[in-house]
């Protein structure tokens, strides 16, 4: 069995506020989709793209989790501990991570996505838990982790971690993950669809969301052609969602949609 590669996935990215004023747009871009405790037990080949490595667009484990580098085990040791305080012993098979690369040395996650699956010889290793890795535009992170989630289904969260102004810190998340394949090869034929949804109600409004927002795209192993369209097509990816960002907030304060202050971050760096 040929170890999972590498894939980036170009799509777009959607926010849709309802409440209290109507405001959406929507920006193409692209992720990645990287099998983390693949690429740590493979020795690098030379001339393929590989992790913690600079470049035009790269991705390094240390903007990830507690930042730790990769000699003290790295984003995956990191995640399994995370798990084992959760009382998630099981997931010990392949730990995919979507994510924003750095482009030009720059970087800003607004979420993250850890897909963290069983063994291979346990269930066949199917998905086990999700952790939700969240960045705010003050340097803070927190993360959600979502116990047995599966595809198509929905689960929840409430929010204890300040993201935007224009949003209390109240509520819940509903989020949903869904994984099309199309092809046999699956993901490493570099066929699939992947969509994460992740939608904000404040439970102020019964059963009535503020925001929806979804990141999608179509999966496609890493190689220099794809890395040459990424760069060339999106040459400053981060640093303009980070723009955007802002652009957007002041859209939202010229609509006089209600501003609330930043609270202190949550003692606790994981919620269930």
């Amino acid at each position: 069995m040929k170890p999972p590669v590498p894939l980036i996935g170009f799509g777009q990215v959607r926010h849709t506020r309802l409440r209290p004023r109507r405001h959406a747009f929507a920006y193409p871009g692209y992720f990645l989709m990287l099998p983390l405790r693949s690429l740590h037990r493979q020795a690098p080949q030379p001339g393929q793209w590989d992790i913690n490595r600079g470049g035009a667009l790269s991705f390094f484990e240390t903007d990830h989790g507690d930042g730790r580098a990769p000699e003290q085990g790295g984003a995956i040791a990191w995640l399994d501990e995370v798990l084992r305080r959760e009382g998630i012993h099981d997931a010990t098979g392949e730990a995919w991570l979507q994510t924003f690369p750095r482009v030009l040395g720059y970087t800003f996650k607004p979420v993250s996505f850890w897909y963290c699956h069983r063994a291979a010889n346990d269930q066949d290793g199917c998905l086990r838990a999700i952790v939700v890795e969240v960045n705010n535009t003050f340097g803070e992170r927190h993360c959600y982790v979502l116990d047995a989630p599966r595809y198509g289904v929905e689960q929840r969260a409430d929010k204890v971690f300040h993201v935007s102004p224009f949003n209390p810190v109240q509520g819940h998340y509903r989020f949903r993950f869904m994984r099309s394949e199309h092809g046999e090869h699956g993901e490493q034929g570099g066929q699939a669809r992947t969509v994460a949804r992740v939608d904000f109600y404040d439970d102020i409004v019964a059963d009535a969301a503020v925001l929806k927002t979804s990141l999608s795209g179509t999966l496609q192993p890493i190689t220099t052609a794809a890395l040459r369209r990424a760069v060339w097509r999106y040459p400053a990816m981060t640093l303009a969602a980070v723009l955007r960002i802002h652009a957007q907030a002041l859209r939202l304060w010229l609509k006089k949609v209600p501003f609330f202050r930043k609270p202190a971050p949550p003692q606790s760096f994981v919620s269930r």
